[in-house]
């Protein structure tokens, strides 16, 4: 391969791979036509891209950007994988392929993220953590619970006093015909209002 291709592939790859800046590189030498199909149409669905690299080539048109320690050390030819939700997400679905078995010889060849290079062993650990969704799922159940708890007891406080206030309208209030038998007892008891005084006579002229 001249240089002018070299460098017409170089610029390609680096088109392809702008603004990506976590990836993970996977090893697809040796999966027959119809399987590498399958394993990119499933790949397709989770929105993961796949590309074969020439790894000096690759390494040729990350320099200077996040993807540069991906081709650190590795020859020969690989996949590059790139996409999801984020890398904990891409993680967990090529590991989750990998476990299947369903594509052999697929398997990690390790990845980059943040800037740093990732081993295999890694690659496995980091597809175990929470991913973006559910951190942010985990966030919000944080967020709402102590507003989740204050609505509970305030309901709870607002419950029973409408309980103690409906008890007491039950008990308290008198019926009509109970009103009607205490008032001459009432007016018995009361004491007899005195009499006005009589009015002084004039003296007599």
């Amino acid at each position: 391969m001249s240089k002018y291709v070299k460098n017409l592939v170089a610029e390609h790859l680096r088109q392809r791979l702008h603004g990506v800046n976590d990836a993970l590189l996977v090893n697809v030498v040796g999966i027959g036509a119809v399987a590498n199909h399958q394993l990119r149409s499933e790949l397709k669905k989770k929105n993961i891209h796949v590309m074969v690299v020439k790894n000096s080539l690759a390494a040729r048109a990350t320099k200077g950007t996040p993807l540069a320690p991906l081709f650190e050390g590795v020859t020969g030819n690989a996949a590059v994988c790139w996409g999801a939700d984020d890398i904990v997400s891409l993680a967990k679905e090529i590991t989750r392929i990998i476990k299947d078995g369903k594509f052999p010889p697929f398997a990690a060849r390790g990845g980059v993220m943040d800037g740093q290079r990732l081993s295999d062993d890694q690659v496995v650990e980091v597809s175990k953590w929470p991913s973006r969704i559910e951190q942010l799922s985990m966030l919000a159940g944080q967020i709402l619970s102590p507003g989740a708890k204050l609505v509970s007891q305030l309901t709870a406080v607002g419950g029973a006093l409408a309980s103690q206030i409906a008890q007491k309208g039950e008990g308290g209030e008198e019926t009509p015909a109970e009103a009607t038998a205490e008032a001459p007892a009432a007016a018995a008891e009361a004491p007899a209002a005195e009499a006005p005084a009589p009015a002084a006579e004039p003296p007599a002229a």
